[in-house]
C-alpha cells in the first residue's frame, strides 16, 4: 500500500466520519471510507479500513459491524444520547448569563457531539434570536477567572455597572474587592457569592462585573460560605437578594404544595391544618422585599404566620405598592 504523510492520521479520519455521518438506520460502508480517505490523499484497501475499524473497537468504541450487501459500520452510543444533547440546549438557549453570540457557540460545539442528521434534527428546535439576554460578552471569562479565584483561594477585584434608561454601562463608584466562594444560577441570571469588607456576605451578578484581576491576597475566612453552608444559605435567597435570616412560618393552601416543595426541596416538614385544605411550614429565609413578593403573589392562599417583623414587613409592602396606584 503506497505511504503518504497523512497514513498516520488515518484511524482519526475513519473514527471522525463514523461519528459525523453513520447511524443505526445508516451505516457507512468501507467502499465509502476508502473514498472518503482518498480525498484526504490517503490510500488504503478494504483490509486496512477492517483492520482500523477492529482497532478503533480494541479501543473501545462503539462500532457495530452489519454484514451484508446493505451492511456496513455505525456508531452505536456516543459521548451525549441524543436527549442529552436536547437537555443541554435547551439549558443554553434559556440562559439569560449567556450572550446570543456565546449561547449560538455552545450549541454548535454541543452539535458536534452527534451525527449530521441528528443535529440537523436539533438545530430546528434552536430559538435564541428574540430571548432575553445578556449584553456582556466578557461573561465566559469572567467565570474563568472567578473560578481560578475560588480555586487558588485568593481574593479579586472588579468593576461593577448597571444600566442607564438608554442601554448604557454606568459604572459604580470605585472598584470593589471579595473573597469569592461559589457561583449559582437563580432566576436564569448567574451569581458570584463571596464576602466583602463593603457588604459581608453578599451576591453580584456576573455578568455585570468586569474587569476582574485576581489579587495576591489570601482570601477572608467565610463560615457562611464553606462546605455545605454555602448550599444552604444559596437556597435562603430569593433572587439572590439579602436580607435578615428569619425562621419564618407560613400557612399555604394544599394546592401549592409542589410549589413550595420546588422552592424549599422535598425535606420540607409540611404540617397539615384541621381545615383539610391548608398547611404550615417553616423555613429560615432571607427576609427580603423578593421573598415578600413571592408570598404576596400567592394572594389568599398564601399567609405569613410568624415572627410579626416579617408580618409587619409584608403589610407595609403591600401597602407601598397600593400607594401607587392612589386611593
Amino acid at each position: 500500500m503506497p505511504k503518504s504523510d497523512n497514513q498516520k492520521v488515518k484511524i482519526l479520519y475513519i473514527r471522525d466520519y463514523l461519528e459525523r455521518n453513520s447511524h443505526e438506520g445508516k451505516p457507512v460502508r468501507a467502499a465509502e471510507l476508502i473514498a472518503m480517505l482518498s480525498r484526504h490523499g490517503i490510500s488504503c484497501d478494504r483490509k486496512t479500513v477492517y483492520s482500523d475499524i477492529a482497532a478503533l473497537q480494541d479501543y473501545g468504541v462503539d462500532i457495530i459491524s452489519l454484514p451484508g450487501k446493505n451492511g456496513g459500520y455505525y456508531i452505536a452510543s456516543r459521548n451525549f444520547e441524543l436527549s442529552e444533547l436536547k437537555l443541554l440546549i435547551d439549558a443554553v438557549q434559556s440562559s439569560r448569563y449567556l450572550t446570543e453570540k456565546k449561547s449560538r457557540e455552545l450549541i454548535e460545539k454541543l452539535c458536534a457531539q452527534c451525527s449530521i442528521r441528528d443535529a440537523s434534527l436539533v438545530r430546528r428546535d434552536v430559538r435564541v434570536s428574540g430571548r432575553v439576554k445578556s449584553m456582556n460578552e466578557t461573561i465566559y471569562y469572567n467565570v474563568d477567572t472567578i473560578q481560578e479565584a475560588i480555586a487558588a483561594g485568593m481574593q479579586i477585584t472588579f468593576r461593577y455597572f448597571d444600566y442607564d434608561i438608554s442601554g448604557q454601562r454606568r459604572y459604580r463608584e470605585r472598584p470593589y474587592s471579595a473573597s469569592p466562594y461559589g457561583l449559582c444560577q437563580d432566576n436564569d441570571n448567574c451569581y458570584l457569592l463571596a464576602w466583602s469588607e463593603r457588604h459581608g456576605v453578599t451576591s453580584y451578578r456576573v455578568d455585570r462585573m468586569s474587569h476582574i484581576e485576581i489579587l495576591d491576597i489570601p482570601r477572608i475566612p467565610c463560615p457562611e460560605l464553606t462546605g455545605k453552608a454555602f448550599n444552604d444559605h444559596a437556597n435562603q435567597l430569593f433572587q439572590m437578594f439579602s436580607g435578615d435570616m428569619v425562621s419564618v412560618k407560613l400557612l399555604f393552601h394544599k394546592e401549592l404544595t409542589n410549589v413550595v416543595i420546588d422552592r424549599f426541596g422535598i425535606d420540607t416538614m409540611l404540617i397539615p391544618e384541621p381545615d383539610g385544605l391548608h398547611f404550615n411550614f417553616t423555613v429560615k429565609v432571607a427576609l427580603s422585599p423578593m421573598f415578600l413578593s413571592w408570598v404576596i403573589g400567592f394572594g389568599e392562599k398564601a399567609k405569613i404566620l410568624y415572627p410579626q417583623s416579617a408580618i409587619d414587613a409584608c403589610k407595609a409592602l403591600c401597602q407601598e405598592a397600593s400607594g401607587q396606584y392612589g386611593d
